[in-house]
């Protein structure tokens, strides 16, 4: 993921004007994916994503909507996906943006899900 893109050549959404059928990947480790995660995300770990991108093509017609904790990882993905001919676009705020937002949030772990 060597693609250099200024933070203003990045489409990004904010969380309130995600579209409802929209396809959420999220791009966090693991342990934040097990904490806490919306519930129709696809998880690809940020440092996956090159050699699992293909995984990508099963999904629905339309934008990637990427997110991750806060925002920064998800802008590098992003950028390497459109850099890469996919069209994704970056969640402003990430999850602890979705969870502000009283968004639903699952957890795989049977505790009271969280946002790592």
């Amino acid at each position: 993921m060597e693609n250099v893109v200024s933070p203003a050549e990045i489409p990004a959404v904010n969380i309130a004007d995600l579209p409802a059928d929209g396809v959420l990947l999220d791009v966090r480790e693991d342990d934040e994916w097990q904490a806490g995660h919306a519930p129709k995300a696809v998880h690809i770990p940020l440092g996956e994503l090159p050699s699992r991108v293909g995984e990508l093509a099963d999904l629905p017609d339309g934008p990637v909507y990427v997110v991750c904790r806060s925002g920064g990882r998800s802008a590098r993905a992003t950028a390497w996906l459109n850099a890469s001919g996919w069209d994704a676009v970056n969640v402003s705020g990430g999850m602890k943006s979705w969870d502000a937002e009283g968004r639903e949030v699952v957890g795989e772990s049977g505790g009271e899900p969280e946002i790592l």
